[in-house]
């Protein structure tokens, strides 16, 4: 293990947005949302280096504190959020974290699908850090494709990060060298 350390920024509202909306169809049930826990394994194994987990949250109104306790037993430091109607909370603060990112030595992994963030993660692309993206394939920004070019790694949440206990109901195109006629009969 390095000195190094990896930032892992969750936008847990796309994360959980995508999820429910576009590939559940509904609200998710617990048992379908994220092992949060298992990014920041992902993390510190796939770079074998220390993270540090900061989960961004909008916290207007009530903190949610059972999820802020669960989230800090994981090894996560929660950061809730408010702000007027019209700021988008979450994408600020990560927008300006991975901002002074950019002024210190560390490497960042993100997970969005959200492209609201490609102008900050740009300039942490190929300059002798490391940088990823975790996120579902058929629903990131195809913003980010630019940078792939550049060293940012992308790895799917459910089909690398291993983040979910059951297989989701998502359409993608297998590789035939993984195709299991047994999965739709």
């Amino acid at each position: 293990m390095t000195d190094r350390t990896t930032y892992v920024l969750v936008d847990g509202e796309n994360i959980d947005a995508t999820l429910g909306q576009s590939i559940l169809g509904r609200r998710p049930q617990p048992h379908e949302r994220p092992r949060w826990d298992r990014l920041l394994q992902f993390a510190e194994d796939h770079w074998d280096q220390q993270t540090k987990g900061l989960f961004f949250l909008a916290a207007n109104g009530e903190l949610p504190m059972p999820f802020v306790q669960a989230l800090t037993s994981m090894g996560f430091r929660p950061v809730p959020l408010s702000g007027r109607a019209d700021e988008k909370v979450v994408d600020i603060a990560i927008q300006r974290t991975l901002d002074e990112l950019a002024r210190r030595e560390a490497d960042v992994m993100l997970a969005s699908n959200d492209g609201d963030f490609i102008e900050q993660l740009s300039p942490l692309v190929g300059d002798g850090r490391r940088t990823a993206l975790l996120a579902f394939h058929e629903f990131r920004s195809s913003g980010y494709v630019p940078l792939f070019d550049r060293g940012l790694e992308f790895h799917d949440l459910e089909y690398d990060v291993r983040a979910f206990n059951d297989k989701l109901p998502r359409i993608r195109v297998i590789p035939i060298a993984e195709f299991d006629p047994n999965e739709f009969l």
